[in-house]
């Protein structure tokens, strides 16, 4: 991702076709390593593409990946259930604090 990330950024810096040099310098102007191998295929896969063609393709396949939120409707009984558990729960935490309440020597984290 930082090689097409750094492609990218010569791109819209006016090189209409950077070279694996230019985004060797862009990325050691930040500290990066770059290893040839990764770089060599990613500017075989952007070499002579319209870099708008691209982008627009990358978003139509991230269109089809779902996002979720479907889970979270088929669950009601186990959301009811774990409520349930959440309740207990926290009167336990409750009843503890009371007792530990004496022990803190009149002062607290944030005073």
């Amino acid at each position: 991702m930082r090689y097409v990330a750094a492609y990218l950024l010569a791109a819209l810096g006016g090189n209409a076709s950077p070279s694996a040099s230019d985004i060797k310098s862009i990325l050691g102007s930040v500290g990066i390593d770059v290893d040839d191998e990764k770089l060599d295929i990613v500017m075989k896969e952007l070499k002579g593409k319209n870099l708008e063609e691209v982008i627009a393709a990358g978003q139509a396949k991230l269109a089809s990946v779902p996002s979720g939120g479907a889970v979270a409707s088929s669950g009601g009984g186990a959301a009811a259930a774990a409520g349930g558990e959440a309740e207990a729960k926290k009167e336990e935490v409750k009843e503890e604090s009371e007792e530990e309440s004496d022990d803190d020597m009149g002062f607290g984290l944030f005073d």
